[in-house]
C-alpha cells in the first residue's frame, strides 16, 4: 500500500539536511542514514531507512526516494535532474526553500480559516434555531390573528421566512467549505487538492501560474546547467509540469523549437508562446546571448516564487475580514427576519 507523501515541513527538513551533509563531503547514503539514525521509531525514520536501503543497493537517490512512495513527483524529478547535472546539492537546497515556504503558506491558510470556520458553525446553529424554532412562533401568531391581518403583514412574514432560510443556507454552505479547507490543509494529499482548487479559482489562478512557472524554471535551469541542449532540456522539463495552462503553452513552445520551418531558440519560443511576461522573456534572451541562461532561469525561478507567495498571502490575508463581514451581514439578516414579523403583528394589532 502506497504511503502518503511527506508533509511539506518534513520534506524541507529532509532536503536541507541532506544538502548540508553533502556540502560537508559526506556521501549520499551516509547522509540519509545519519538523518534517520538517532530518531525514534517514526514515519520519517522509516522513510529514511527505506531510502538508505535503496542507496546501499546501488540505486541513485531519486530512484530510492521514488521507491519509498513518500515523496512528491516534483521532488523526485528535481533530485533526478540534480543528479544528472551534478548539481544535487543545489537542487536539494532549492527544494528545501520551496517546501519550507509551502509549509508556512498552508499553516497560514489553516490558521486563518480555522477560527472563522468555528464562528460559521456557531452562526449556523443560531440561524437554524431562529428559522426552525422562533419564526414558526410568529407564523402561528399571524394565523391566530388572520382575521385582522393586512396584506402588508402577510408580506412581512413571507420576507422574514425568505431572509431567514437564505441566511441559514448560505452560512451552512460557507461553514462546510471552510471546514473542508481547514481539514484538507492538515494532510499532504489534501494540500494537493487545495492547490488544484486554487488553480481554478479566479482570485488565486494567477498565483498558482506563477508558482508553476517557478517550478518549471528551476528544473529547466538545472537541466541546462548540466550541459543538455535546450530542446532536450525543455522536453524533459515538460514531464514535470502539471499545471495545465502552463503545459499547453510550453508544448507550443517546444513544437516551435523542433519544427524545421521555424527552429526557434528557447527565448524566442518562450516569448512567442507567452509563457513569461515580456520583461522576463527579455531577461531570458539577454541571458542566452551572454551564455548565462541557466543563471537567469534560476533567478527567475526565485522571482516567480516570491511573486506567487505575495499573491497568495494577499488572498489569505483577506479571508478573515471577508468572513467577518459575512458574519455581520448574517447576524443582521437574522435580526431582520425576527423583527419583520414582530413589526407586522404590531401593525395589524394597531
Amino acid at each position: 500500500m502506497a504511503r502518503p507523501p511527506l508533509k511539506s515541513s518534513a520534506l524541507s527538513v529532509y532536503c536541507e539536511s541532506v544538502a548540508i551533509m553533502l556540502s560537508a563531503g559526506i556521501q549520499t547514503d551516509e547522509a540519509v542514514h545519519m538523518l534517520g539514525e538517532n530518531l525514534d521509531d517514526t514515519e520519517f525514520k522509516s522513510i529514511c531507512d527505506k531510502v538508505y536501503a535503496g542507496l546501499i543497493a546501488g540505486k541513485p537517490l531519486a530512484a530510492s526516494m521514488d521507491d519509498s512512495q513518500a515523496f512528491p513527483s516534483y521532488a523526485v524529478d528535481m533530485v533526478a535532474a540534480g543528479e544528472q547535472s551534478g548539481r544535487l546539492e543545489n537542487a536539494l537546497r532549492s527544494l528545501a526553500v520551496y517546501y519550507d515556504e509551502e509549509a508556512r503558506l498552508f499553516d497560514k491558510i489553516r490558521s486563518n480559516v480555522g477560527y472563522p470556520a468555528a464562528l460559521l458553525c456557531v452562526m449556523s446553529v443560531v440561524l437554524a434555531f431562529t428559522v426552525i424554532t422562533i419564526l414558526p412562533v410568529f407564523i402561528n401568531a399571524f394565523e391566530s390573528l388572520s382575521g385582522n391581518l393586512t396584506s402588508g403583514s402577510f408580506a412581512a412574514v413571507n420576507v422574514s421566512i425568505i431572509i431567514g432560510w437564505a441566511a441559514l443556507i448560505v452560512t451552512l454552505v460557507c461553514a462546510v467549505i471552510a471546514l473542508a479547507g481547514f481539514f484538507l490543509c492538515r494532510s499532504a494529499s489534501g494540500r494537493i487538492s487545495v492547490l488544484r482548487a486554487f488553480e481554478r479559482l479566479p482570485f488565486t489562478k494567477s498565483a498558482m501560474y506563477q508558482l508553476a512557472l517557478s517550478r518549471f524554471t528551476s528544473a529547466l535551469s538545472t537541466y541546462i546547467a548540466s550541459g543538455i541542449d535546450t530542446d532536450t532540456a525543455l522536453k524533459d522539463t515538460l514531464t514535470m509540469v502539471d499545471h495545465q495552462a502552463l503545459k499547453v503553452k510550453l508544448e507550443s513552445a517546444y513544437q516551435s523549437m523542433i519544427d524545421p520551418s521555424t527552429a526557434k531558440s528557447l527565448p524566442q519560443a518562450i516569448r512567442d508562446s507567452n509563457v513569461f511576461e515580456p520583461l522576463y522573456a527579455r531577461m531570458l534572451s539577454i541571458g542566452s546571448r551572454s551564455g548565462g541562461i541557466d543563471h537567469v532561469l534560476n533567478r527567475l525561478s526565485t522571482t516567480f516564487f516570491d511573486d506567487a507567495i505575495v499573491r497568495i498571502d494577499s488572498v489569505v490575508d483577506s479571508i478573515e475580514p471577508a468572513l467577518a463581514a459575512f458574519l455581520t451581514i448574517a447576524v443582521g439578516a437574522t435580526l431582520i427576519s425576527v423583527m419583520l414579523p414582530l413589526i407586522g403583528i404590531m401593525g395589524s394589532i394597531g
